[in-house]
């Protein structure tokens, strides 16, 4: 992109057509009361404006339907068997992503997406993942949760071409999340190399669709400020394509916050409260409708939807909102 694109003309919808259209619809939705018309509906060729809020079709967010339900949708829970081997097979790759609608991010990734993929495992599995580094610069995994030191993925720098095996049993139960640990350490976070890491408890959790959700940040223009933000990648994605669910099913988040530059992240739902366990690891939660983590800081987020319909979801710093962290869970019976 040849004009460096600063936080400051995004938010004023004058830096590049892409930012643009977002927040001219977000500007013209408080002229009139007309342009946020209730009967438009997520079917049609233009988009929902209201409330800081676009949906359907016409909202400018890259890639096609699906293309994220890799990242959105974890490996299937299994129940507790001894001695049982989950493996992973993980590269790091650097590939050109498109984070916006027409904006390119130079990202480093695990196995090309940003974040990287889901792992999972039940507590006590024997977890190996077998990395090798496909990038042109050194990387490590680091897993949060407890392992052998000589598994922390600290001082294992595993240089181009090379490769490394972690293996370790998988405690304690809750929601992880793993990321480079080579220096500098918020350059390899920031471009990309973090993803979720679910260890479930022996006594399997109840029933729910699950949904995991990275949160993050891309800056575009490398001025140590983002651009743009997201859950698991692609800005407004979740506006564009909301997900859906089943009022007579709980939904389960596992929430993390992987954002560089940013002091802390969000996540606030529309219309409905959940319980919001912590890191996972226990039975207390809070019952509320916003949680706020820093980087590295993550949970587990369990819905009982009263209503159907449509349902917003975003970060409560505003600002973020208006950058791509917004999206929408399709309520159904």
């Amino acid at each position: 992109m040849s004009k460096r694109l600063s936080r400051r003309k995004l938010l004023a919808g004058a830096a590049i057509p892409v930012a643009a259209v977002p927040l001219a619809k977000f500007a013209r939705a408080g002229e009139s009361d007309a342009a946020a018309s209730p009967s438009t509906h997520i079917g049609h060729h233009h988009a929902r404006v209201g409330h800081a809020a676009m949906i359907g079709s016409s909202v400018p967010a890259p890639g096609g339907p699906n293309e994220l339900d890799h990242l959105l949708e974890p490996p299937a829970s299994l129940p507790p068997t001894p001695g049982r081997l989950r493996e992973y097979e993980v590269a790091a790759i650097d590939r050109r992503i498109e984070v916006a609608q027409g904006v390119f991010f130079e990202a480093w990734t695990y196995n090309g997406s940003v974040p990287g993929p889901v792992i999972r495992a039940t507590e006590d599995d024997l977890l190996r993942v077998n990395f090798v580094n496909h990038g042109s610069h050194p990387h490590t995994i680091h897993f949060h949760g407890i392992h052998p030191a000589a598994m922390d993925g600290v001082f294992e720098v595993v240089a181009p071409g090379d490769s490394f095996t972690y293996e370790f049993p998988a405690k304690p139960a809750g929601m992880q999340l793993y990321h480079c640990h080579a220096t500098p350490l918020k350059k390899h976070i920031h471009k990309g190399l973090y993803g979720a890491f679910i260890i479930d408890p022996k006594k399997p959790r109840p029933p729910a669709q699950e949904v995991v959700m990275v949160m993050n940040g891309f800056d575009t223009d490398g001025d140590g400020e983002n651009n743009f933000y997201t859950v698991n990648g692609k800005a407004f994605y979740y506006a564009r394509y909301p997900i859906p669910v089943r009022r007579s099913q709980t939904v389960r988040i596992y929430l993390a916050n992987l954002t560089e530059f940013d002091l802390m992240n969000s996540f606030h739902l529309h219309g409905e409260f959940f319980r919001y366990y912590p890191t996972g690891t226990g039975d207390q939660f809070e019952y509320t409708d916003t949680v706020v983590q820093t980087q590295g800081q993550r949970g587990i987020i369990e819905i009982d939807f009263t209503h159907t319909g449509l349902f917003m979801f975003h970060a409560h710093q505003s600002e973020f909102a208006e950058l791509g962290w917004m999206g929408f869970f399709d309520v159904r019976d």
